[in-house]
């Protein structure tokens, strides 16, 4: 019998609302622990731009003015956390469609990377002064390489039904020495100026703008197929049971092929924002992606055997990744530690998911258990005959 006013919340039931409360407990530790910091003082010119504030020292000198602020709590580190956060978040979008069918994408660095490539080799030739023209041009070459990528990972996965982990583990080293080829280990840039500064146009000073929308799109873009389309049910059903799936008339091969394109899609999605905002590509981007996309995806509760995830949830693991990042700057702990650190949350977060499974197995069981002892309801039951009077 349950008490009358008392509030009970079950996590498993909404893991997003989880993953927000590890995120606001992350905040309020940084916050605490991290101590303060002198930053610049800013403020705003009569012209409406922001500039340097100074000040008079004891020698009466005109020297830049200092004001202290919380290291955590302050717009430049937010800000960063927010710009760094919309590339790992776009690709871990796409990461979850295939961790929910129960495959994996080890190569989703590397595609990263030969897209970057392939899009910087476009765009360069057109040089500062390129216009709108050369700008879609190099947009479209860039996520389409990506999709293309991602493409020829799901066909190699579904024609000779290899595991997921030794075709993309294979195509991880192909992408990468592709890039190489083309680059000789040289960063192109040179794009134009108008692709540059759309990207890193700034609502807010140092906020650029047009990633975290990107982002944004994705993950509701990614939400609405995976949770309102007859394809996001479909990829449910192929990673709870395969086999059901195939028998019960699912096209399993189309449905992982178009999981791994859409995978290969956001990583060169991100890769044009990368181009844009950094201004130059190289074979080396995208180094050690993998884990901390995979890492953030499976943070955001992708059950890496299949069957769960969500487009909100890779989006919150990639925030909770990019804060754990951070904290170790503001708790001043050496970043050589930092995959250590990444390394260790992502088993906790296996041993996590196992974990809830577990328990879930069990309360079926004694559900099931209580159900087999209880009595039919009286009007299950056979009548008794009455004998004639």
């Amino acid at each position: 019998m349950s008490i009358p006013g008392k509030f009970k919340f079950d996590f498993s039931k909404s893991p997003e609302a989880g993953l927000l409360l590890v995120i606001v407990v992350l905040g309020l530790v940084l916050a605490v622990f991290g101590g303060s910091v002198q930053m610049p003082k800013f403020e705003t010119a009569p012209d409406g731009k922001r500039e340097r504030a100074m000040m008079t020292n004891a020698a009466g000198q005109q020297v830049p003015a200092f004001e202290t602020a919380n290291k955590f709590f302050n717009p430049t580190t937010l800000v960063q956390i927010a710009k760094d956060t919309s590339f790992f978040a776009i690709m871990a979008v796409g990461m979850t469609f295939v961790i929910i069918t129960g495959g994996i994408d080890l190569s989703i660095g590397s595609i990263y990377a030969l897209a970057s490539v392939c899009g910087a080799l476009v765009l360069s030739p057109y040089g500062p002064s390129g216009g709108g023209i050369a700008t879609v041009i190099g947009v479209a070459a860039t996520i389409g390489v990506g999709a293309l990528l991602g493409l020829f990972n799901g066909a190699m996965i579904a024609i000779f039904r290899v595991h997921p982990f030794i075709i993309t583990l294979g195509t991880m080293a192909i992408y990468r020495g592709i890039a190489f080829v083309q680059t000789g280990g040289q960063s192109i840039g040179g794009f134009p100026a108008a692709f540059r500064q759309f990207v890193r146009w700034e609502f807010l000073p140092n906020l650029a703008l047009v990633p975290l929308i990107v982002m944004l799109i994705v993950a509701i873009a990614g939400g609405i197929l995976l949770a309102k389309t007859t394809f996001g049910r479909r990829i449910y059903a192929i990673g709870g049971n395969e086999i059901a799936s195939r028998f019960s008339g699912v096209r399993v091969a189309w449905v992982k092929l178009l999981a791994y394109t859409i995978t290969g899609l956001t990583a060169g999605i991100a890769a044009v924002l990368a181009l844009g905002y950094y201004g130059a590509g190289s074979s080396g981007d995208g180094q050690g992606y993998e884990l901390n996309v995979i890492a953030a995806a499976v943070i955001g509760g992708a059950s890496l055997i299949g069957g769960k995830g969500t487009a909100l949830g890779a989006l919150l693991g990639a925030i909770i990744l990019q804060m754990i990042s951070a904290g170790l700057v503001i708790l001043s702990i050496p970043q050589n530690y930092s995959q250590i650190v990444i390394g260790m949350v992502v088993i906790v977060a296996v041993l996590f998911d196992q974990f809830s499974a577990w328990i879930a197995r069990r309360r079926l069981l004694a559900r099931t258990s209580a159900m087999k002892k209880e009595p039919l309801p009286a009007s299950d039951t056979p009548l008794s005959s009455t004998p004639n009077a």
